[in-house]
Parts: structure tokens; C-alpha cells; sequence
């Protein structure tokens, strides 16, 4: 919890230290003394750059890093201005950790107005020496190419009394300068981006409608965290919408979003191929439409928002030709249409198979889950909403709690979130004793740091509980662990310990392939060799090829959560503009 007092016996304000350890850091930044402000960090602290200093997403932990990073870093020769923010600005007494003090800071550099986070942590029992526990460096604009919004917004046109004001249209060409494919959350997102910073976009969805990919799925679906962690870029949702809001009212705000925001999105248009000249630095799209036409584009930047996974892993059960019950991926479910009595097998236990059981069991049908390894469970409150508590009714900006969100580097959360877990667990307790006696089995990450972890690295292995634990728990929905399924008959499911089981529907969620395989088989096997595995951390505990440079010059990844895309489409979009105006060194 924040604090205010005095950080007695220094009789200093903890505005004071931070304004200290800042202009040091300045005079050591001016002076090029790279070992002298690396000196400024706990011997294991950590400095996070995104574009600010390296035109990339980095993570430098330890002083020798540190010092390493700054040597090469564009910080050492062209920051200025370092000054803290007149708000945002807090004591903390951490548990396990002590004080911390955290400020909010701008600076700029030859190109660009930047934005920072600095975390400090008492390096002496008396709290008389602070040493920097997380420095976060940021780009937040480009000089000259400033996004026009807030108080660089358009002016726009006076109209004749009784007329009605028209909407800027997007910027429309024959070779738009970025191909956006998928336009769901991440992909609207990055466009709104871009159109705010005058690079003409076109978003291509292969669905009919904006918000299909939503719109089409399973009816009980509903965000699993709350919608003041989830606006969108410019548009925040209404004030009057439910905490936890359902996927038509997402569906329906994504189509009202690009209209309102005049962005260029062609639904019914798929992407047939496309290949990059690196002589002209141009991409060659094939576009089709719903009507079997086809259109040839040129642009210089192809982005994928198509989520934040490949195809649907499907399993290769034997016997599904003599299987004369139903057979689907959880990704083809749209609701229980089977009728209360229905033997239903989900096969998985992650989200998608938690919410399909948990449709299929409130319909009437009898439902066993096949739960093939050790899952995380965490109640949604006040389990997971207390990893996502900076964002609250009524509390500090989205923008704010986005930039104090990144300040964490992933390998500095990882530890964090052990303690975290163990919190959550103790609350949670009566819930998981109860999963746990009715035979599923639980995990909290191969290191403790629990499902937001899993997340990071795995991209599921998790559930946030929004009811169906609860149906385990009572015995409505049975639990099958520990096999597999060795083969079907016409209705049956043998499994592989030699016990059978009578079904009329079997729902895979095995969950999915990774995204490089969608790469591979759009761009072909070179393209996704070039970029190599996607999601999953780097060894600086960056995630890997998304939101940043690929191996494939012109190409880029954007994908994630809600809350994820609001900051990080906005970093993804200062990259693609400053290549455009050559402002990106050809190799970060």
C-alpha cells in the first residue's frame, strides 16, 4: 500500500530522494560515465528500454548489463531534460522488499519525447542509501511526427448551421504503407495507432463483420478480467458497462470503434499470399474477397493480428471414422445445441475447456473433462483481480498504470508473482482443496509465479475460475485424469489405462499451435524460419518476436491481451513510422 509519511530518520521526502537519484543519473548520463550510473542500481536491479535508448524491447539485469546496455545505448549521446512528473509520484513499504519510492519522469532525446518509470529500494538498514530496483525508458513520440491526438488532435472544418460534421476518413491508396491482417482488438488497435500518426493502413478481416471472431463464438463467453484493464487506444468504454463485459457487447464496440475512429478495414478479404522484395523493401499481397475476385498491394510493412495463437491443434484420435457421435475443436463450439442428457467428453483442461464444460453442464448435459497434465487455477475474485488491482474504478489513468505495469521486467515479475500465488492460494484455499478432492489435479507454474507466468511463457496451462471449478468441485462435472484417449468406437471412448466411457460429443481443447505456424503457412517455411518462434521469453525475459523487429525486415507480430495491445500497439506503430522516416538504424 502507498504511503505518505516522512521516510524518517533521512527527514528527507521521498520526492526528494527520487530527485536526487535522477540528477545524478543525469550528470552521469551527460558526462557518458556508463559505469558510474550503472553503480546508481542494486547490484541486481534492472533497466527496461522499450525504443527509447535501443529502437527495440530490452531488458538489462545487473550492473555489468546495465553499463553494457547504456555503452551502446542512444540515452548516452542524446538524452536531455531528465526532470520528474509533478504527479504520480509514491512511497510504498513493500512486503519482503522494504521501502520503495516510485516516480514517473520525462525526458527527451535527439528524436523523440520519452517517458519514464524510476523504482528505488533502500540500499542500507537506515534507509540513508537508495539504489535504483527498476528503471523504465521509454519512447512516447517522435519529434516532428507527433501523434494528432489530445492537443495535437485535428482541427478540422466549420460547417454550414444545420449540417453535420463529417468524420475524417483513414488515408485510402492503392499501396497502403502497412497491411494490417485481422481486425480484432490488436489489429484495430494497431490501425487507430497508425491513422493518429498519418501512416495509411489497411486492415484486412476475413469475416463478414468486425467483431465475428467474437460475435460467432459460444454465448456465456465473458472477459475473465475487468473492463477498466481493457480499454481500447482514444475510445474507453462507457462508464455504465458491466465489470466483466460479454463477447457481442466486445463485438459490437470493435465494429463501432473503426467506424468511429475512420479507420480502412475491408471485411470478407482474406490474405492469399505475399512475398518481400528486399531489394525495393516492398511486400507483394495477394488480397481475396468473399466474391472470388482478388487485388494485388504493395505496401511496406505487412503486420499479423490474427490473435495470439496459430490454428487450433487438433488431435489425431484413432477410430473418429467409426465415432457416430460429434467430434469438434473447441474452437468450432458455438453453444450447446445437443439437449439436456447429452454424455459429453471436453478433452483438456485449460479456459476454453473450462467455459466449454462449464456451457455444456448449465444446459443439461453430463459432462467429464480429460485432464491430460496439472492445470493453475485462481479464482477471479479476488484471485486474479489481484494481479491486475493498478487498474481500478476511479484510480489513475490507464496510460499511467500501462507504464508502472511495464516497469516490471518479466524475470523481476516472475518473482514477485511467487508471492502473490502463495496470497492467492490462502484465499482460495477451501476452492482448490475442494478441485483437488474430486481428482484434478493443480499446479502454480514450474517455479510458483502462477498463472499470469504460464501466461507469459506458455500462453495458457491456466484457468481463471468464473464458475466451473465450482461444478468440479460438486461433482456435476466429473474429472478423467492422467490418460489419454487411445481410440473411439461408435459411441465410446476407451482410454488409455483400458476403461471406456459412453459419449455422444467429444469437444477437443488441446489448445493451440503456435503463431509461427500461421506464419509458415501463409508466408512459407523461410519467412517463419527468419522469425523464428513467437510468444515464449528471450533470454533477456522479453517475449519473443512480438510487438518488436522480426528477422523478416517489413514484417511484424501483433497480438495479446486488451490490456497488453493498449500500450504496446502504440510502441509497434513508433517503430513501423520511424522506419518510414528513416529513423530506424538498420540493424537495433
Amino acid at each position: 500500500m502507498p504511503v505518505t509519511s516522512v521516510l524518517a530518520p533521512t527527514q528527507v521526502t521521498g520526492r526528494d530522494v527520487a530527485t536526487r537519484w535522477l540528477d545524478a543519473f543525469a550528470v552521469a548520463v551527460r558526462a557518458g560515465d556508463t559505469d558510474g550510473a550503472a553503480e546508481m542500481f542494486l547490484p541486481h536491479g534492472f533497466w527496461r528500454d522499450i525504443l527509447a535508448g535501443t529502437w527495440d524491447l530490452r531488458t538489462f539485469e545487473g550492473r555489468e548489463a546495465i553499463a553494457q546496455g547504456l555503452r551502446s545505448s542512444a540515452l548516452m549521446t542524446t538524452a536531455s531534460e531528465l526532470r520528474l512528473e509533478e504527479a504520480g509520484f509514491e512511497v510504498y513499504e513493500r512486503r519482503n522488499w522494504g521501502w520503495s519510492i516510485e516516480a514517473f519522469f520525462l525526458f527527451e532525446t535527439s528524436i523523440g519525447w520519452c517517458r519514464g518509470h524510476l523504482r528505488l529500494l533502500a540500499d542500507s538498514p537506515d534507509l540513508s542509501q537508495w539504489k535504483a530496483w527498476t528503471l523504465l525508458t521509454t519512447l512516447e513520440d517522435l519529434k516532428g511526427h507527433e501523434e494528432k491526438a489530445g492537443a495535437r488532435r485535428p482541427r478540422g472544418a466549420h460547417v454550414a448551421q444545420g449540417a453535420a460534421p463529417v468524420l475524417p476518413a483513414a488515408p485510402v491508396a492503392t499501396d497502403p504503407e502497412v497491411i494490417v491482417v485481422g481486425a480484432g482488438h490488436a489489429g484495430l488497435s494497431l490501425a487507430a495507432r497508425l491513422h493518429h500518426l498519418g501512416v495509411g493502413t489497411l486492415v484486412v478481416e476475413k469475416h463478414p463483420r468486425i467483431g465475428d471472431n467474437w460475435r460467432t463464438r459460444y454465448q456465456s463467453l465473458v472477459l475473465h478480467n475487468e473492463v477498466w484493464a481493457n480499454h481500447l487506444p482514444y475510445l474507453p468504454f462507457p462508464a455504465t458497462w458491466p465489470a466483466y463485459i460479454g463477447k457481442d457487447q466486445l463485438a459490437d464496440w470493435l465494429e463501432s470503434y473503426a467506424r468511429i475512429l475512420g479507420l480502412d478495414v475491408r471485411t470478407g478479404t482474406g490474405l492469399v499470399g505475399a512475398h518481400h522484395d528486399d531489394a525495393t523493401g516492398r511486400w507483394t499481397v495477394e488480397l481475396a474477397g468473399e466474391d472470388g475476385g482478388s487485388v494485388v498491394v504493395r505496401p511496406r510493412h505487412l503486420v499479423f493480428a490474427t490473435g495470439v495463437f496459430g490454428p487450433a491443434h487438433r488431435l489425431a484420435v484413432p477410430g473418429t471414422d467409426v465415432f457416430s457421435g460429434d467430434f469438434l475443436h473447441a474452437a468450432d463450439y458455438r453453444g450447446n445445441t445437443w439437449g439436456p442428457g447429452t454424455r459429453a467428453l471436453v478433452v483438456g483442461s485449460g479456459s476454453s475447456a473450462h467455459d466449454v464444460a462449464q456451457d455444456l453442464a448449465e444446459s443439461g448435459a453430463q459432462v467429464t473433462m480429460l485432464q491430460r497434465g496439472s492445470t493453475c487455477v485462481v479464482s477471479v475474485d479476488p484471485g486474479a483481480a489481484r494481479a491486475y488491482a493498478i487498474y481500478r474504478e476511479g484510480g489513475p489513468p490507464a496510460e499511467d498504470c500501462d507504464l508502472v505495469n511495464n516497469s516490471f521486467p518479466l524475470p523481476l515479475l516472475a518473482e514477485l508473482h511467487k508471492d502473490m500465488t502463495r496470497r492467492i492460494a490462502d484465499m482460495d484455499a477451501d476452492l482448490l482443496d475442494g478441485l483437488r478432492a474430486a481428482g484434478f489435479a493443480l499446479d502454480f507454474g514450474e517455479d510458483g509465479s502462477g498463472f499470469l507466468m504460464k501466461y507469459h511463457r506458455h500462453g495458457g496451462g491456466y484457468y481463471i475460475n468464473v464458475g466451473c471449478s465450482e461444478l468440479i468441485v460438486d461433482g456435476t462435472i466429473k474429472v478423467k485424469q492422467g490418460v489419454e484417449i487411445d481410440h473411439l468406437e461408435e459411441r465410446e471412448v476407451v482410454f488409455t489405462d483400458g476403461t471406456s466411457l459412453p459419449v455422444d460429443l467429444v469437444v477437443v481443447a488441446a489448445g493451440f499451435d503456435n503463431m509461427s505456424v500461421t506464419v509458415q503457412q501463409a508466408l512459407g517455411a523461410e519467412v517463419a524460419r527468419r522469425v523464428g518462434p513467437v510468444w515464449g521469453l528471450d533470454e533477456e525475459g522479453e517475449v519473443r518476436a512480438m510487438w518488436r523487429r522480426t528477422g523478416q525486415p517489413g514484417f511484424w507480430l501483433m497480438g495479446g491481451s486488451l490490456q497488453q495491445c493498449r500500450p504496446y500497439s502504440k510502441y509497434l506503430a513508433l517503430q513501423i513510422k520511424g522506419d518510414l522516416e528513416g529513423l530506424v538504424p538498420s540493424r537495433a
